[in-house]
């Protein structure tokens, strides 16, 4: 894609919507669907490495999923055990780094082990830059940065965008040039809220397990057609 000049976004951030639809129209149960889910994550990130996209974040579980059954919970639980130990491995093949945004504290203690352990082991990484939202919510990260900055004793008059952006989740990374949200829902769902104010929004009816290279291509030429002014004016 870059060679036909395409202007490639440093930073994509996708919110995983569809899997239990698509596993229903198939008539299969929803768990088959986040199974399959997971599989094209990592498609997804090597595609995105390889057009060029230097950070991807995905939205895995939000802190409002856990109003789902038992048995979802406990499927998508198993299911994030069973990603974080195989993400060790692909995150060295791939030269990943990954990390992970939330509240972790909030997560069975042997699944913030592996979290540790991965973050840890990928660090020193120079590929693609992976965050996964797990136990996330926009509101809960603000209000947790919020804490910490009081915590520090930082005075009122020096609180600053910057110093907001640095306690929060995402410390480090930059904000998102282009948002998707797969399977024709549009609506931000808690996610992100500080870091995509000024990011293109893409939604597609597709859901995520469908979605593949050609359609993460689809969302980056719509990208480009796309006038960022950042809330100037553009010269005539």
């Amino acid at each position: 894609m870059e060679e036909t000049g395409m202007n490639i976004p440093q930073h994509v951030a996708i919110i995983l919507d569809g899997n239990g639809r698509w596993a229903k129209a198939k008539g299969m149960p929803r768990n088959y669907g986040h199974v399959q889910g997971a599989k094209n994550v990592e498609k997804i990130c090597e595609d995105a490495y390889y057009m060029g996209i230097k950070y991807l974040t995905v939205y895995a579980f939000s802190t409002e999923n856990w109003k789902r059954s038992k048995d979802e919970v406990d499927a998508l639980m198993t299911l994030l055990r069973n990603y974080m130990k195989t993400c060790v491995k692909t995150a060295k093949k791939n030269h990943m780094r990954v990390r992970v945004i939330g509240d972790k504290s909030g997560l069975a203690e042997d699944i913030q082990a592996s979290i540790a352990k991965l973050e840890e082991e990928s660090k020193d990484q120079d590929g693609l830059n992976f965050t996964i939202a797990i136990n996330y919510g926009s509101r809960d990260e603000i209000c947790r940065a919020v804490k910490k900055i009081v915590a520090e004793g930082i005075a009122p008059e020096d609180i600053t965008e910057q110093v907001i952006s640095d306690h929060l989740d995402t410390a480090g990374i930059p904000d998102p040039d282009l948002l998707i949200r797969t399977s024709g829902e549009l609506r931000l769902s808690n996610y992100l809220m500080w870091q995509l104010a000024y990011t293109e929004f893409y939604f597609t009816d597709v859901p995520w397990p469908d979605f593949n290279k050609a359609e993460l291509e689809k969302a980056i030429e719509k990208y480009n057609g796309r006038d960022r002014r950042y809330g100037g004016v553009k010269e005539e």
